[in-house]
């Protein structure tokens, strides 16, 4: 008959982890339609390939941020550290878009004659 291991109690181990926060995934939804083909045109941070991925990809410098637009208006925030820098990664494509609709619907207006 084979003899049975000799178990050794279990110490006691407390664990206490640390973290640091490196990467924050946020998302967004702005509930308008996005002309992504010409947001690109208008920014040269927008790169937007529709035969790779199906979102264009917003690169913010400043905070640093990567966000991915999409067609239905939803943001998807990645890259930030902390929620202030969502909120003004978030904002910076906001500003962009609303100049980009306004400058769009100065050239879509008839002329006056």
């Amino acid at each position: 008959m084979a003899e049975r291991p000799v178990r050794t109690p279990h110490k006691h181990v407390v664990l206490k982890p640390t973290y640091h926060v490196e990467n924050i995934v946020a998302s967004a939804d702005l509930q308008i339609d996005l002309d992504l083909y010409n947001l690109a045109k208008i920014s040269h941070d927008i790169d937007y390939e529709p035969e790779q991925f199906p979102g264009a990809i917003f690169k913010v410098h400043e905070p640093k941020a990567a966000l991915l637009l999409f067609k239905n208006g939803k943001i998807i925030c990645t890259g930030t550290r902390t929620t202030a820098d969502v909120r003004r990664a978030v904002n910076q494509a906001v500003e962009l878009i609303k100049r980009f609709r306004a400058s769009s619907k100065s050239r879509a207006l008839p002329a006056t004659k």
